[in-house]
């Protein structure tokens, strides 16, 4: 397989149907661990589809919080086409970037659904210092609605598998900015994010990040280090996640499905008020 389709695989199953059996073929969503690495310190192992692997990295290394600005990211040497290499990631970082054997194995390993493996806890997180996104930004209802569809409309690797995640960034007039999918939920988020990275976007005030699944811990987190003042999802989040969106200021709408959804934090950057002027006009 070559490198660049190495995000699905083509298999053999068994398809049955209304008392038919066939054999087909069938398209599955890649899975393949990726190791990080700064010189002789492992950052860690997620499991991931293939692609996207320097904004995957970029955006892990800034949303977990060993780098916190472009600047300290000087050099990615991205996977090789050996077996033995193709599965690694050198990372170059700048000298007042400081990594302990200690911090590295404390948290840095994540299999592609774990979210907050590795965490001590929520108190740990909350020492990051992480801002609160800006308080200036404003929504409308209807434009959040028109979200949905616009994510869907580009899931290319999850119309041919039925198996991936999918994490859009949208500009503050709903204008559809860059999509990244994953077997892992956070995995999409951090290839987002670290597209915005790497094109000199982040803190990304005023955007809308919207997830296929559901609204968790992890994402939540993620979101507030990139500056993003809301988060939406198509399904619920957990009580964690609105625990954190709510004492951090952040914006967290779930069940976006359709002409519904359900604000668990941060109602004051939606403008209800407009919406329900319209509907009474």
């Amino acid at each position: 397989m070559s490198k660049k389709n190495r995000n699905i695989e083509l298999t053999q199953v068994t398809q049955w149907e209304d008392g038919n059996a066939t054999r087909v073929e069938d398209y599955l969503a890649a899975e393949e661990p990726l190791e990080m690495r700064a010189g002789q310190y492992s950052l860690g192992v997620t499991l991931r589809t293939p692609g996207d692997d320097e904004e995957l990295v970029a955006g892990f290394l800034f949303t977990e919080g060993i780098i916190s600005r472009r600047e300290d990211l000087l050099a990615l040497q991205m996977p090789g086409d050996t077996d033995t290499e193709r599965n690694l990631v050198r990372v170059t970082l700048g000298s007042s970037v400081r990594l302990t054997s200690n911090s590295a194995a404390r948290r840095f390993s994540a299999g592609s659904a774990c979210g907050v493996c590795g965490k001590a806890s929520i108190t740990q997180l909350r020492r990051r210092g992480l801002h609160r996104p800006t308080a200036a930004s404003l929504f409308d209802p209807e434009m959040l609605c028109q979200l949905p569809p616009k994510l869907r409309e580009t899931q290319a690797v999850f119309v041919r598998t039925g198996g991936l995640h999918a994490a859009a960034l949208f500009a503050p007039t709903g204008e559809l900015l860059v999509v990244r999918e994953d077997i892992g939920r956070h995995n999409a988020v951090d290839k987002a994010i670290g597209w915005a990275l790497l094109g000199g976007r982040v803190p990304l005030s005023g955007h809308v990040l919207l997830v296929s699944g559901r609204g968790g811990f992890e994402i939540v987190q993620k979101s507030i280090a990139a500056g993003i003042p809301l988060l939406a999802s198509v399904s619920a989040p957990s009580s964690l996640a609105v625990q954190l969106a709510r004492e951090l200021g952040l914006t967290l709408v779930g069940f976006l499905r359709g002409r519904r959804f359900v604000i668990y934090s941060g109602e004051e950057r939606i403008a209800l008020s407009a919406s329900v002027a319209a509907k009474a006009s």
